[in-house]
């Protein structure tokens, strides 16, 4: 409950503000590696994942195996995709990272066996790839930033070396509270609300997101206010009676 209460704070901070940029173009690659770490740190959709994946994973090296996997993932795309200029709209690239954080707490809750009849996916596989989704979206972040050419690949970099700190310092805590959590008599008797948390966490995330790709014009923006809001769905409305007042004068 606290989570989604504050998921829509969270949510703009997931965003890079204006003093974000201004702070990239007046500093160097140290504010990159900055911003790099707080972005993971307040990326409540990456973290949700984490957590979903170390949930139940006791031994080192299964958990350096699939964060690893992970990393590598999102490293790829997060590099490739800003040296390249491949983008797309954020809000529907954060919506299936949203279905990412659905997926895995339905894995954990072993919804492939008991619903679908059949074994969870390889494990490894399905987290590279989510990998690769969650370093595009980090990517879309970071080619919002006034990277320029000159020194771009070091800017990159410094971006993803923030990442990668933000994720270490975020799954240190989230091994502390879970070994933990682990230990006492309500890990097993909540595990599977945690779990089903995570599913309604994925679809609250995804629907927040689309609601968000279909109120927001300025493809440079991210979130709206109340009042942006309101304007907006004026704004459809008085498309749809141009559209149809169009189609009578048409047919007329």
């Amino acid at each position: 409950m606290l989570l989604l209460v504050l998921l829509p704070t969270l949510a703009m901070a997931h965003g890079i503000s204006e003093a974000d940029k201004q702070a990239m173009l007046d500093g160097g690659y140290i504010r990159y590696v900055w911003l790099g770490a707080t972005h993971m740190l307040t990326g409540y959709d990456h973290l949700l994942f984490i957590f979903g994946v170390i949930f139940f994973l006791t031994g080192f090296r299964d958990i350096v195996k699939y964060i690893t996997a992970f990393t590598l993932g999102h490293s790829i795309t997060l590099v490739f995709a800003t040296v390249y200029g491949i983008s797309a709209n954020y809000f529907l690239v954060d919506a299936v990272i949203a279905l990412s954080v659905c997926y895995k707490g339905f894995d954990n809750l072993d919804g492939f066996n008991r619903y679908l009849g059949r074994p969870s996916p390889n494990l490894v596989l399905v987290i590279f790839g989510f990998g690769l989704i969650h370093g595009f979206g980090l990517s879309t972040r970071l080619q919002q930033l006034p990277l320029g050419d000159s020194g771009l690949i070091g800017r990159i970099l410094s971006f993803n070396v923030g990442v990668e700190i933000g994720q270490i310092i975020a799954l240190a805590i989230m091994l502390l509270v879970i070994s933990s959590w682990r230990r006492t008599r309500s890990f097993a008797q909540f595990s599977t609300v945690s779990n089903g948390g995570l599913i309604a966490a994925g679809v609250f995330l995804f629907f927040m997101q689309m609601h968000g790709f279909g109120h927001t014009t300025d493809p440079d923006s991210f979130g709206f206010s109340t009042d942006n809001h309101y304007h907006e769905h004026k704004q459809m409305e008085q498309d749809i009676l141009n559209q149809q007042r169009t189609l009578r004068e048409s047919i007329d």
